[in-house]
């Protein structure tokens, strides 16, 4: 009997939780779906972190992890620049070592890059295999980056020109017009378009594009990008989530468990804002006093601002009350728990759970519609902004606090404006809120077997096989 021939992967994230988790998951999903599948996870660490735990998520064989860890200065604004292009040489010689050590029954036949590492798709072509793309946030983002970049290239529109103005964009994968200010900022500097522009001229060169969605969410969006020829066939795959079994005998996740387990079903308000969420002292102040005139009962993830001008996480309080208002705690004891790190899904997943104030990363609201949670939308920075657009104009599943948002800004949002959209996140019967409920029936529907993620995967893995046919 014929030995069965097994098609080789690359996948190549870039730093960051957000990131990278979710590509590990698809990983996982893509090997436990196909035998004949086997994939390399190329892992580039920033200076600042510790050995990535990454074979924690290693569900078989079939995965493994090249970590490499160049000693250099991160910015912001080199981080796709320079910080990436760095690792071509190191990366190069790792997937020649790859088609070296190939047998008769395995074949390299792909590159599956993060969306920021499109430079990557140079070394794939030196490789002779094609590029995939795994687009980590929104389909309607996609679009959006693709409209910019014709507009530039078909036009010569200067999209930083939009920066502080009114201007509202008909963007083919919005419903809405989009005002300008909720683009990402990185459009409106030189250096940042560029990058931007650049991705999406080089996501036209790829033989497809998996995305963290799926059909049933951003229907208005998939449907255009399915239509164009012009742009690469797109994946619909998601929704793509890690549910980490979190140690039963955490202390801090213990107590916060406990504590919900207390409070009736749907009474709590939720506020977390991501791996990279904190707000200044008077902004806080500001949120604790919508918290305690809105009477609704909050499970609040505080987070301690790092070092201005250092590249580093948000930090835990050792006393939130320097922060807080004086006598916040002691006021809300009753209704309330200030926390530091939170175990979003687990929190989410919890009946007592009836809204989310988020910053609408697209993991978490991933999360949120997963768990029928509806969403405050507070974005910050990257696509944030653009998020919560969708999802409070488009969508219907989130209502605003601020949807043009940006930390570093000198804007506080009151307390009046946060109570406001706190009080109509939480109304019982409310239309946003039965939206995500359906919304919630549909992203698990998409994942079982028949469902329009399960067949867009299906689709994927048939192209990869096809390449060692």
């Amino acid at each position: 009997m014929a030995e069965t021939k097994r098609a080789e992967l690359v996948f190549i994230p870039i730093p960051g939780m957000g990131h990278l988790v979710s590509t590990m998951e698809m990983a996982k999903l893509l090997t436990d779906r196909d035998e004949r599948l086997s994939i390399t996870v190329i892992i580039m660490k920033l200076p600042t972190e510790s050995k990535t735990d990454s074979m924690s998520l290693k569900s078989n064989s079939r995965i493994r992890f090249i970590e490499f860890s160049l000693n250099q200065t991160i910015t912001v604004n080199n981080f796709i620049s320079h910080f990436i292009e760095s690792h071509k040489d190191p990366i190069r010689d790792a997937v020649a070592k790859i088609v070296r050590d190939e047998t008769d029954s395995i074949r390299l036949t792909g590159f599956v890059i993060d969306m920021f590492c499109t430079t990557m798709i140079d070394v794939a072509n030196e490789f002779g295999v094609p590029t995939y793309v795994f687009f980590t946030t929104t389909a309607a983002m996609l679009g959006l980056s693709f409209h910019l970049q014709n507009l530039t290239d078909e036009q010569n529109v200067d999209v930083t020109e939009f920066k502080d103005s009114d201007v509202e964009l008909l963007i083919p994968t919005y419903r809405d017009p989009v005002p300008a200010k909720v683009f990402p900022s990185r459009f409106f500097d030189k250096d940042g378009a560029a990058a931007f522009l650049s991705m999406a001229r080089r996501f036209r060169e790829t033989k497809g594009i998996m995305i963290n969605t799926f059909l049933d969410l951003e229907s208005y969006a998939l449907k255009f990008l399915s239509d164009d020829d012009k742009i690469p066939p797109v994946y619909p795959i998601g929704p793509i989530l890690h549910f980490k079994a979190e140690n039963d005998d955490n202390k801090e996740r213990t107590e916060i468990m406990k504590w919900l387990d207390e409070q009736p079903v749907s009474s709590v308000v939720f506020l977390c804002f991501g791996s990279m969420g904190y707000f200044d002292g008077d902004q806080v102040k500001e949120i604790a006093v919508a918290l305690e005139r809105s009477g609704h009962r909050f499970l609040w993830s505080l987070r301690k601002p790092p070092p201005k001008d250092r590249f580093e996480y948000p930090s835990e309080y050792e006393n939130p009350e320097e922060v807080l208002p004086e006598g916040f705690l002691q006021r809300t004891e009753g209704t309330g728990k200030v926390i530091g790190w939170a175990p979003q899904v687990a929190v989410l997943s919890h009946p007592s759970v009836g809204g989310f104030v988020s910053h609408c990363g697209w993991n978490s609201t991933l999360e949120s519609v997963w768990c029928g949670v509806p969403i405050a939308a507070w974005p910050m920075y990257a696509e944030q902004q653009t998020n919560a657009f969708e999802l409070v104009k488009d969508l219907g599943i989130a209502v605003e606090i601020k949807m043009d948002y940006r930390r570093g800004s000198d804007v506080i949002v009151k307390a009046e404006e946060i109570e406001k959209g706190i009080r109509r996140l939480m109304e019982p019967e409310s239309e946003t809120r039965i939206k995500m409920k359906q919304m919630k029936h549909k992203s698990r529907m998409a994942l079982m077997e028949g469902g329009s993620s399960y067949d867009f995967l299906s689709r994927f893995i048939d192209n990869v096989i096809d390449e060692i046919a």
